[in-house]
């Protein structure tokens, strides 16, 4: 477990590479919806040690996810979920993620949030 957004389980035992665990829940969560795009990920070294894994292990899953286009390094600034999709689209995401941390600081529950969502909604079409 990393954050309240990343939620990520390596299961050493199972057939499937950690690398690969890690690669499929990021780009799974990517395209979800549940990591939005401009999300920033942990670094290498900081997953890796919430995890357990080799700081190795969590750079080869981060470049398989780059050469797929789901995430994006930005130097020193950062690992970075990628935006996909239209203008509107990456618009509407950076504007639901900045919605959802506001929403988190006042202290709404998710279905109250959704809620105020649903309304102004309503309110516009």
């Amino acid at each position: 477990m990393t954050s309240k957004i990343l939620k990520i389980a390596v299961d050493p035992g199972a057939a499937t590479a950690p690398y690969e665990q890690l690669r499929a829940q990021i780009a799974g969560q990517a395209r979800s919806g549940r990591l939005p795009a401009g999300f920033k990920l942990p670094t290498v070294r900081g997953l890796a040690e919430d995890l357990g894994l080799a700081p190795n292990t969590v750079a080869k899953a981060y470049r398989a996810l780059e050469s797929d286009g789901v995430i994006e390094t930005r130097g020193r600034a950062g690992t970075f979920v990628a935006a996909a999709g239209d203008a509107a689209q990456r618009e509407g995401a950076a504007a639901a993620q900045a919605y959802a941390e506001r929403a988190q600081r006042l202290g709404l529950d998710r279905e109250a949030a959704l809620e105020l969502v649903r309304e102004a909604l309503r309110a516009r079409y």
